[in-house]
């Protein structure tokens, strides 16, 4: 590591632009550390998928239950397959690409056509003139005032925590993630990559139902894709939708400005911090995403003002499920209800 960034001065008045040559001491993964990480998420996963599976025959409610803990590391499989897209989580390319399209046959994601729809995400978060993929869509609140009523109805219904955190998770990952959606004209590439997954699962449960039933399908696969799935839509939620976060059309918007301050940094308990593979501290992620996951604790410990900014706590992170609409004038994210008060008041500024 190049200690002459890790060690260099920073303050509040760091531009964002700097961020990323004071970050790039931290982009070197060591190959024996991924490969550790990645053994101690794989074998913990099967080896309860295996527990699972013999628990059915004592009841299924005790392999639904073990399932659920699983989903915990299939998420952390999600985050390394995560890492692998940005090409950060091993030194060798190729290695990192096939170790992704492996875990996305777990995680039901054709890794290349993720890699791809989420580096539009990184290219483009925070800019208003480029929503829409790899994000979760947001109006301004003149663009909900001008919709006529099944606009905003159908908004509402889109932003219900029932539908983001429930059906749509399930709709994603298990139907959505079938075909290369977003860039279905653009290459073979990426029909190889949502068809290839696509067999590699087929393949999978079949075996499953031919050996076990139906009943592991029910009990084990379905519950734990799921509830891995809910948590990474809560995850994904929390990390760019909150109050103060940052919106701006092109002319204005700048890439590291809005990394640093649209992207929180999610401080959560030791446990759901290991289990969630520090993607919490996406603020420093989207400022430099070739950094491993296991290196950004370090950072943080390393540059205390990005330990404390736009730092929100499980608690905290609560309040965010009822914020909806980006003000342009007070640049704040508000709920339906603040904004229908303003707009009666006629309230331009906080």
């Amino acid at each position: 590591m190049n200690d002459a960034f890790r060690h260099q001065p920073t303050t509040a008045s760091t531009r964002p632009q700097d961020w990323v040559r004071i970050l790039s001491a931290y982009r070197e993964p060591s190959h024996v550390r991924s490969f550790y990480e990645l053994g101690v998420s794989f074998v913990p996963f099967v080896g309860l998928w295996a527990v699972a599976w013999w628990a059915i025959s004592i009841s299924p409610w005790l392999a639904l239950a073990i399932s659920i803990l699983n989903a915990g590391f299939l998420l952390r499989l999600f985050v390394i397959q995560h890492d692998c897209g940005h090409g950060s989580y091993f030194k060798n390319r190729h290695l990192s690409d096939w170790v992704g399209r492996a875990i996305g046959v777990l995680t039901l994601t054709p890794y290349d056509v993720w890699r791809r729809t989420h580096a539009i995400h990184h290219s483009g978060a925070g800019n208003l003139d480029k929503r829409g993929i790899g994000d979760i869509y947001t109006m301004t609140v003149e663009e909900y005032r001008a919709k006529k009523i099944t606009g905003r109805l159908n908004y509402r219904l889109y932003r219900n925590p029932f539908i983001l955190f429930g059906m749509g998770p399930a709709y994603i990952f298990v139907i959505q993630n079938r075909l290369p959606v977003g860039l279905m004209r653009d290459g073979a590439k990426y029909w190889t990559s949502a068809m290839g997954t696509n067999l590699a699962i087929a393949l999978g449960l079949g075996l499953i139902i031919y050996f076990g039933g139906l009943m592991p399908v029910l009990t084990i696969f379905l519950p734990t894709v799921l509830i891995a799935a809910t948590i990474g839509m809560w995850l994904f939620y929390v990390q760019h939708q909150f109050e103060e976060t940052h919106w701006n059309n092109d002319d204005d918007w700048q890439l590291h400005e809005s990394a640093l301050h649209g992207s929180s940094y999610y401080d959560l308990p030791p446990v759901l911090r290991w289990f969630t593979a520090n993607i919490g501290v996406h603020h420093v992620h989207h400022l430099y995403s070739r950094i491993p996951f296991y290196r950004l604790p370090q950072v943080l410990r390393d540059h205390n003002i990005l330990a404390t900014s736009q730092r929100m706590t499980l608690r905290q992170s609560l309040s965010c499920v009822r914020l909806h609409l980006w003000d342009e004038n007070t640049r704040r994210l508000l709920s339906f209800s603040e904004a229908r008060r303003m707009a009666k008041s006629g309230t331009k500024t906080p």
